[in-house]
This record gives C-alpha cells, structure tokens and sequence, in this order.
C-alpha cells in the first residue's frame, strides 16, 4: 500500500468530527504559508464588509493562526465528539457545529454593530470556539444531571456547562470581547437545541435539508440519466429500513431520557452496548 493509499484509508475511517479537525489543521498549515489570502474568509465585524463575503460566516470558523488556539480548539473538539456521537447521529454533529458557528458569527455581528462604542470596530472573527460551544452546551444541557469525573470528585454537566457560559460572559471585558461574544451565540445555539429536543423538536432539520438539496444539486450534474431502483419491500409509501431507523431512533429516545433522568450509570449492559452500536 502506497503512502497515499495509507493517508485515504485513513481519512476514511474518521468519524466527521474528526474530519473536521482534519480540515482545520490543513487550513492551518495552508495558512502559516497564504495567510493574507486567507483574510476574505474571516469574518468582518460590520455589515457592509460581510455583504461583500457572506461565506465568510461559515468559513471563519476553519481559521486559526496560533497554534494554541487551534490546539485547545480542536482537542476540545474530540473529546466533545467522542462522548456526542457515542450519544447522537453524525448528522445531529453536523447540524449542531454548523449552527454554532452560524450563530456565533450573527452574535459577533451585531455585538460589533449595535454597540461600537463597547466592541469596537474594524476586528475580524476567526476560530471553531462558538461551533464547539455549541456542541459542548448541547450536551449539558441535554443531559445536566449526567456525572463526569474530574480528578478525584464527580461534576454534573451542567455545572460544567454554567462555568464555561460564565467565564465567556467575563471575558467580554477583556481583549477578546468579540471572541467571547461569539462563544457566547454558540452556546445559545446549543442550550435552545437541546431544550428542543428533548421536546421532540429537532431545530437543525431545516439545515440539513438544504445541506442536502446542495448534495443533490452537485450530484445531478453527473449526466442526464438517472437509474430507479424500485424498492419492493415499501408498505403505506415507507420501506423497511424506514421502520427499522424510526424505531431504533425510538429506542435511542427512551436510554437518552432515562440517562437525563437517572444518570448513565443506571443503564444496563445491554443499554450500553445498544448506544455504542448505534453512535458506530
């Protein structure tokens, strides 16, 4: 197997988070090199120069130009992932991280054009921290009764949660008050997911559908034809695999409400195994 061969089995492999944080180290690299060609993928703190760059709300979150900066980010990002998507579905990831940044970057926006005289103006946004603000949050706020260990006691995660969403609040009055503002908007992105969801509401379904129109779009350009597989297994208009998916995501439901309830410690083995299965 070639070196190249090796490098595509791998990638293959990852989860989509880590996918992710595959992209911002390339990114990163890519700029130690081309950092001034970067600069039209920041996000910009006025309206009139985001217009010019709208992309820039999303793709501000790929940058990093420490190496702190994207090292903390990205390991927080892995250790979120690992716990989520033993949890959720790589697509409830997606829609989350994007929605953070998303949100993040609208907050930064109107930190910066509604109160100049306290944020500033002329600064630009760069960095994952609001998408994984988000994420983080989702988690706590979905399960605040769940126990984790650190060093020697148990925390529950929402006094995690409640520290981090402090400790950004403070940060507004230091040098990074816009950074702080945008973790800010992601972490309401995550706390309202959650509280949605537990509800039955999923908020990032209007996403991921038009992530996947675009997908489809891109698809379509590969040629006039298209094959029609007939699935001969559909009753009422729904196949088998839609039963099967409906209920196994029924079933994630209940260990996901009784974990919020009871801990995770309360699951049984055969939960346990059934949630590791279905975060594969």
């Amino acid at each position: 197997m070639s070196l190249l061969d090796d490098v595509k089995y791998k990638l293959a492999r990852l989860n989509v988070l880590e996918k992710i944080i595959a992209t911002n180290v390339v990114v990163f690299i890519i700029g130690l090199l081309l950092r001034k060609y970067l600069v039209w993928f920041e996000l910009p703190s006025n309206f009139e120069n985001f217009i010019v760059r709208p992309w820039s709300i999303i793709t501000y979150a790929f940058l990093h130009y420490a190496p702190l900066h994207i090292l903390f980010n990205m390991l927080w990002l892995y250790i979120i992932g690992r716990m989520f998507l033993n949890l959720f579905s790589a697509k409830m990831a997606i829609n989350i991280y994007f929605l953070g940044a998303m949100s993040g970057g609208v907050l930064f926006l109107l930190g910066y054009s509604l109160f100049p005289g306290f944020f500033g103006t002329n600064s630009t946004l760069v960095g994952a921290s609001a998408a994984v603000r988000a994420l983080l949050i989702f988690i706590c706020a979905y399960m605040p009764n769940q126990d984790i260990r650190f060093f020697t006691f148990n925390l529950k995660l929402w006094y995690v949660g409640a520290a981090i969403v402090v400790l950004d609040m403070l940060g507004l009055f230091g040098g990074n008050a816009g950074g702080n503002l945008a973790h800010l908007g992601g972490a309401l992105l995550g706390y309202f997911y959650a509280k949605q969801l537990v509800k039955g509401n999923d908020i990032g379904r209007g996403f991921e559908s038009l992530v996947n129109l675009f997908s489809n779009i891109k698809l379509s350009k590969k040629g006039p034809l298209k094959t029609v597989h007939k699935n001969k297994s559909k009753v009422g208009g729904y196949t088998k695999a839609d039963f099967n998916e409906f209920n196994t995501q029924k079933k994630i439901d209940v260990i996901l409400d009784k974990i919020s309830k009871s801990g995770y410690d309360s699951l049984t083995a055969e939960e346990k195994e059934f949630l590791f299965r279905a975060g594969k």
